[in-house]
């Protein structure tokens, strides 16, 4: 049986805030309680609000006013000789490291993290920083390795009866199914996902949940429209809660859908919604992704051949920079689904 989904990262005089609190409200909360604790000279509780602060900057992509926030919040903690709180701060810096695509810093993070929460006996941060590594390792691609931390990292949440976090993991486990052509296994996973994620009130889990479960209807099924709802009713709990970030990957998502079905106008105006979205939010990943969406969107559309080679070219450099194995197999998909050689012929074969 699963609880009431939480937020752990709300801590302090913050834990009445909500896992579904508007980020604008956690914000101010935040803001304020960090303030007031600040002028009382209590940097253990300047460092958990900090913590908020941090967190809510870095969702909504404020990703310099959250750099500052998680630093300030560790120097606090370590003033406060508190070592989980030091652990939290790593881990928001962990995760915001790994959203502006620095991925080994992000490694190196997201690992003093879970150190320190073993060290401290937290192990909510201690889990939380572990996962960390475990979604910046399945980004890149690099599915063997991280896939039995997913597992057991699933395992933990089921025994603890966390329904956050076994929602992040078969969500994260329904990822690498999908990009490996088991769309009936990421399928079922991401219904679970779901399932879970409503009956704990987690909004952000199952607004994520109903992104894959599109993305699934769409490639494996061809079911444009279902596809479309799913993204709207996803669409919409992001909204509410200023999900900037998942707000800009539902709309790259309905992109990928209109694209499949062939309606490419349509698909280009959503790449480049997106693409703006990432751009202002300087989310390098979701930046790139949405570039090769609109960049297959441009082509079909009668882009010169090549234009089209030189755009993928780009993108196929910056995503070796940045780390990601799978993406750059997408370009190389991308190469043979439109017909445009590639440098040297050096494709890779793709999803």
């Amino acid at each position: 049986m699963y609880g009431k989904a939480f937020a752990p990262e709300y801590q302090g005089a913050l834990t009445t805030l909500s896992v579904n609190s508007s980020l604008t409200d956690v914000l101010a909360a935040g803001t304020e309680q960090l303030r007031a604790a600040e002028r009382a000279g209590q940097p253990g509780e300047a460092a958990r609000s900090g913590l908020a602060v941090a967190e809510a900057h870095r969702r909504l992509g404020r990703v310099e006013d959250a750099d500052r926030a998680w630093k300030a919040s560790y120097r606090a903690a370590r003033q406060a000789g508190d070592v989980g709180a030091m652990a939290w701060a790593l881990w928001s810096g962990g995760t915001l490291a790994r959203q502006r695509g620095e991925l080994r810093l992000a490694r190196r993070l997201l690992q003093l993290a879970a150190d320190l929460g073993e060290r401290g006996g937290d192990i909510v941060v201690r889990g939380y920083s572990l996962a960390g590594l475990a979604e910046t390792g399945r980004i890149q691609g690099d599915y063997e390795a991280v896939g039995r931390l997913h597992e057991q990292l699933l395992a933990e949440a089921r025994r603890r009866g966390e329904a956050r976090h076994t929602v992040w993991a078969l969500e994260g486990i329904a990822q690498m199914h999908r990009n490996t052509g088991r769309y009936g296994t990421a399928y079922a996973l991401f219904e679970e996902a779901a399932e879970i994620a409503a009956r704990a009130d987690d909004r952000r889990g199952h607004a994520w949940a109903l992104r894959g479960l599109a993305d699934v209807v769409s490639v494996r099924d061809g079911d444009t429209e279902r596809a479309l709802e799913l993204l709207s009713e996803a669409e919409t709990a992001c909204r509410a809660m200023r999900l900037s970030s998942a707000l800009a990957y539902n709309h790259k998502m309905r992109g990928n859908v209109l694209y499949r079905a062939g309606r490419y106008a349509q698909a280009r105006g959503l790449y480049e919604q997106a693409l703006e979205e990432f751009r202002e939010m300087s989310e390098p990943r979701g930046e790139a992704l949405s570039r090769l969406g609109l960049a297959k969107s441009l082509a079909r559309l009668g882009r010169a051949p090549d234009e089209t080679a030189a755009e993928l070219a780009d993108l196929a450099g910056l995503l070796e920079r940045i780390g990601l194995q799978h993406a750059r197999r997408m370009v190389a998909r991308a190469h043979e689904e439109l017909g445009i050689p590639a440098a040297g012929q050096a494709t890779e074969a793709g999803r």
